[in-house]
């Protein structure tokens, strides 16, 4: 059952985002991008964004088919003109081409990727300082190992190598230009340059969202690409991507480790749930919008809820969420 948040809920949590996480000044302009299904988040955006500036506009369209697919025209270059944007969408525009170029051209902002009123109201109700500094205490804990295994109870066993490719932290605070953030935030991240083993998401994936209890995704990879996939709705999904792209769609495009101490509970929303602290995710095909070099129509973010990371062999020590 879906939670239709208040006016009053939707407008306290839209002050946090552009006072708190993006510190929208009067003297900025303000471009919240949305779709036919986010309208009333996107207008509540609108609406704080409004009130602190009046150089705030709003663009909204029918529903992306994919994470990852690219906007309009019209919309990449709206994105690149503004100080500051946000995306309240159904399908991400995290990975995009238009979101990486706006940032290059200097816009700070955020995308709500899956966006639904119950995560917009309550993921935004976190110390998003406090976000910040456990991203980069988990940060200093695997920056300079050369690789990284992470194992489960439900068998995952893989092992990613970096290179030169530098650790990511998105901390929900956003207030220099051309940087960027995930709303809700919190969580670190990287994109491998390869990875072999098997991967087995036991917490949220699309198009499922929550799993059941016992529910299982396995992924065999090698090499840094994915090469059996158990289920088959999503191996449909990247068999469709491979179709524009070749291989890059089967490309092991992310490790991310949750850092937001407030999420105790997975919801469904990948969004927020690739935030609990204590989970790891692992994700499948574009890279190039967080330090890769693969460009792919999708992004398949699976999080598991049990894992065991070494760095180096050493194993460290996750985030835990907070107690009530």
């Amino acid at each position: 059952m879906t939670t239709r948040a208040t006016d009053a809920e939707l407008a306290a949590a839209a002050e946090t985002a552009i006072g708190q996480c993006l510190n929208l000044q009067a003297d900025e302009s303000c471009l919240i991008v949305t779709d036919d299904e986010r309208e009333r988040i996107g207008e509540a955006l609108y609406a704080a964004a409004r009130d602190v500036t009046a150089d705030a506009t709003i663009m909204r369209y029918p529903p992306l088919s994919q994470h990852g697919e690219e906007p309009a025209a019209t919309v990449a270059a709206a994105l690149r003109e503004a100080d500051v944007f946000l995306a309240p969408t159904t399908k991400s525009l995290s990975h995009t081409r238009a979101r990486g170029n706006a940032n290059d051209a200097g816009a700070r902002g955020a995308t709500l990727p899956g966006i639904t009123e119950e995560v917009f109201t309550t993921g935004l109700d976190a110390d998003y300082e406090n976000i910040k500094q456990t991203s980069y205490e988990t940060i200093a804990k695997v920056e300079d190992a050369d690789e990284v295994r992470v194992t489960s109870p439900q068998g995952t066993d893989i092992t990613f190598a970096f290179g030169d490719r530098k650790w990511l932290a998105d901390t929900g605070i956003v207030h220099k230009p051309g940087h960027f953030s995930n709303l809700p935030a919190g969580e670190v991240f990287i994109s491998p340059v390869t990875a072999t083993g098997k991967f087995v998401v036991d917490g949220t994936m699309m198009p499922y969202g929550l799993l059941d209890e016992g529910q299982e995704l396995s992924f065999t990879v090698e090499d840094g690409y994915v090469t059996e996939v158990s289920d088959d709705d999503i191996r449909g999904q990247i068999e469709t991507a491979a179709e524009e792209v070749g291989q890059d769609a089967y490309n092991l495009a992310e490790l991310g480790i949750g850092t937001n101490v407030a999420v105790a509970d997975l919801v469904g929303s990948v969004l927020l749930d690739e935030k609990a602290a204590g989970t790891v995710h692992i994700a499948i095909g574009d890279d190039a919008g967080i330090g890769g070099d693969v460009s792919a129509p999708l992004h398949l973010d699976g999080i598991l809820r049990e894992p065991t990371v070494y760095a180096d062999g050493v194993e460290i020590d996750l985030p835990q969420p907070k107690q009530a």
